[in-house]
C-alpha cells in the first residue's frame, strides 16, 4: 500500500458473454496462473448446467446466490492495551461482495464433482436455495460477530 497517495480504484467491466459485472468478478476470481478463458469456460459451463436444471435464468440465480453469501458484519482483531478483541464491523458492500466470491469460488473447489462447472453450479444453487457451504461460512461469520458484540465500542 503506498504511503503517498490512495490507490484508484478501477472499475470492473461487465462480461461481454452475460452482460454482468458480477459475472466478470467471478471469472477473475475463477481464473488461476492467468487462464482467463478457461474461468470463462468454466462459468459459462456452469450457467448452461444450472439453467439446464433449474429451467430458469441462470445469471439471475448467480446474483441470489452472491447476495445470499455476502456478510454484512464480520469480525476484525483489535488490539487495546495488550489483549486482542475480536470487533464486529460492518462490511462494506463491494468487500461484502469480494468475500461473497471468494468463499463460493473456495467452496466450489472443495466440492466432490467431476468437473469445476459441475462443482460450481452445484454451490450457486445450493447457495441460491440457502444452504451451501459458503452461506453457512457467511452464517458462522454473522454469529462470531453476535458473540463479539460486546466489544463494539472499541470500533475504530
Amino acid at each position: 500500500m503506498s504511503r503517498r497517495n490512495a490507490a484508484v480504484k478501477r472499475p470492473v467491466l461487465p462480461d461481454p458473454q452475460f452482460n454482468s459485472r458480477l459475472a466478470s468478478m467471478m471469472i477473475s476470481r475463477l481464473m488461476k496462473h492467468g487462464k482467463k478463458s478457461t474461468a470463462q469456460r468454466i462459468l459459462s459451463d456452469a450457467f448452461s448446467l444450472i439453467s439446464e436444471r433449474t429451467g430458469g435464468n441462470a445469471v439471475e440465480l448467480f446474483e441470489t446466490a452472491v447476495k445470499n453469501a455476502t456478510p454484512l458484519v464480520e469480525v476484525r482483531a483489535r488490539r487495546v492495551g495488550g489483549a486482542t478483541y475480536q470487533v464486529p464491523m460492518e462490511v462494506r458492500q463491494e468487500r461484502g461482495t469480494a468475500m461473497a466470491l471468494r468463499w463460493l469460488v473456495t467452496f466450489s473447489r472443495a466440492r466432490n464433482g467431476k468437473s469445476m462447472s459441475q462443482k460450481l453450479a452445484g454451490e450457486l444453487m445450493d447457495a441460491a436455495n440457502e444452504t451451501g457451504s459458503s452461506v453457512k461460512k457467511r452464517e458462522d461469520t454473522h454469529k462470531m460477530a453476535e458473540a463479539n458484540k460486546a466489544f463494539a465500542h472499541y470500533r475504530y
